[in-house]
This record gives structure tokens, sequence and C-alpha cells, in this order.
């Protein structure tokens, strides 16, 4: 169903950031560092595949993506809507049926094997494609999806995430030099707001969250292990 009602945009912010609270997606460990796929250090980890688990929590949140897209890019910008492997296949899927559109998904690299395809699903030079993931951090992950949807001679300007970091301000030249709009629901500074609110974490952990993200680049070189 196409969503009919534009919230508004800070409090779909509030209200995401709430709900993954809610299901335990967002995790803070200053003392014992996560370390991040860039093999960075970072006291914060959020797990939004566990969304697909929570029926009205998920239901909520691909409205509100639904919605976003539709006020930010219009209701005519997409024929296609490519999920990321592998977390952003089961949103890819949940936005497109909401958009009313087909449904792709795009391989991290190719299988291997048969085809030796990145894309899966029809695709066609002539489509616009939405492409959905879970999250971003700084967007460089985006752009490996994002060549591969335009390898087919389908075009890519936008891309939709559930969370997006918010903290690291490359990703807006790293992004816009490619020709991609970012678009989200919250970040951690959404996700840390709510959380001064309620009693999930101790001030003492959220005080040193916020020193993360004040210079995130500078905390992970003064926690990078050696």
């Amino acid at each position: 169903m196409i969503p009919a009602t534009f919230p508004d945009r800070a409090e779909i912010a509030r209200l995401s950031a709430a709900m993954l609270l809610d299901i335990k997606a967002v995790h803070f460990r200053p003392e014992d560092p996560y370390i991040l796929a860039s093999g960075l250090p970072s006291p914060t980890y959020i797990d939004c595949r566990k969304l697909i688990s929570y029926p009205r929590i998920r239901s909520l949140l691909m409205d509100f993506m639904a919605a976003t897209v539709l006020r930010d890019a219009g209701a005519e910008a997409f024929t296609n809507v490519a999920g990321g492997e592998t977390a952003g296949i089961p949103f890819a899927a949940l936005i497109a049926e909401r958009l009313a559109l087909p449904m792709t998904y795009v391989r991290k690299k190719p299988k291997g094997y048969g085809k030796d395809a990145r894309i899966e699903g029809d695709m066609a030079e002539t489509d616009r494609v939405l492409l959905v993931e879970d999250l971003t951090t700084d967007g460089g992950s985006k752009l490996s999806f994002v060549e591969a949807i335009r390898d087919t001679g389908a075009t890519c300007a936008h891309t939709s995430v559930i969370f997006s970091y918010g903290i690291f301000p490359e990703i807006t030249k790293t992004l816009g030099d490619a020709g991609v709009t970012l678009h989200h629901l919250c970040t951690w500074h959404d996700v840390m707001a709510v959380a001064r609110t309620r009693a999930d974490f101790d001030t003492k952990t959220l005080d040193a969250v916020d020193s993360f993200l004040a210079d995130p680049r500078a905390w992970q070189a003064a926690h990078a292990k050696t």
C-alpha cells in the first residue's frame, strides 16, 4: 500500500530512534569497543537486521521510509527497487511492495558460476533504480552496489536507509560526487536524544558515546589497537 501521508521529518527521526531502542537494536560499549568492518573501533553498534523479527515496528519504519522517498524524490521517481546483499534485501522487498514497483537485488560480488550475475531479478536499461539498504556509515559501501546497477545501463541516483551514522561529513561528498542522494530515517544524534530521556543506558555510558560522536576519527585513533 502506497503511503498517503507524509509525517514531519523530525517526528520520523524521533519515532524511528525510539523503536530501534525498543527492540534493543542499539548497543553501546565504550569500555570494550566493537570493531567495525573497516577495522576501526567504535563504542556503538546498531543491528537493523533485528527489525525483520518485529512486524509492527518493521511495518511502521517501512511506511516512514516509503513516505520519505516519495516526499523527497517524487512519486514517479523510480521504476525499480534494488536491495543490497544481504541486509537490504528484505527491506527492499517491503519498500517495493509499498511503492508498487518491481524488486531486484544486488550481490556484493559475482556469484562465480552460472550467469555470474550481480543483479538478480529483471532490471532494464531504462529503469530508474532506488537502492535500499539497512544503514550507512560513510557511504562508501553503497558505491559498489550503485556501480553494479549502472553497469546494466539503468540509472541509480538515490539510496534509502533506515539508519545513517550522521557523524562522518565526508558522506555527502562521497555520494554526491557519484551523483547519489541519501535518504534516511534517523542518525546516532537522534538515538542519543531519545536515549537521554530513557533508562536504557547509564549517564556515564551516554557521555562516553557522546565523546565519540563529537569527533569519531579522533576517538578511533585514540582507541585503536596496536
